[in-house]
């Protein structure tokens, strides 16, 4: 039989509030995903409720094993910060490369913002 570490129940309760809330903004995501109907207007809900919720769920680890090690575990914000720096980087290229092929095509698109001289 493996021999776990009971938790305090204030430790068990935030870890769970925190998945649970997780669990709720990648619902939100998937359902603005859902409900928009162009490829800009999707982009944005997912991006910001996917980065909410993996936020969470890194919070949740790190509030865990900060408990269960009697000490901070500092590598458990490597992933929130990767992702705070990735996601934002990954919409705006896709949301150019979809404005460029929709240029091409010659669909009807904002006008560019930068003026070549």
């Amino acid at each position: 039989m493996i021999n776990m570490d009971v938790l305090p129940l204030w430790v068990e309760v935030i870890v769970a509030v925190l998945l649970v809330l997780s669990s709720v903004f990648a619902l939100i995501g998937a359902l603005g995903l859902l409900r928009m109907k162009d490829f800009f207007q999707r982009m944005h809900p997912p991006a910001l409720a996917s980065t909410l919720g993996a936020w969470c769920v890194a919070l949740a680890s790190i509030v865990y094993f900060s408990v269960l090690k009697s000490g901070p575990v500092l590598h458990g914000w490597l992933i929130p910060i990767l992702l705070s720096i990735t996601v934002p980087v990954t919409t705006l290229l896709l949301a150019r490369t979809a404005l460029f092929r929709k240029r091409m095509a010659g669909d009807d698109v904002p006008a560019e913002v930068s003026s070549r001289r």
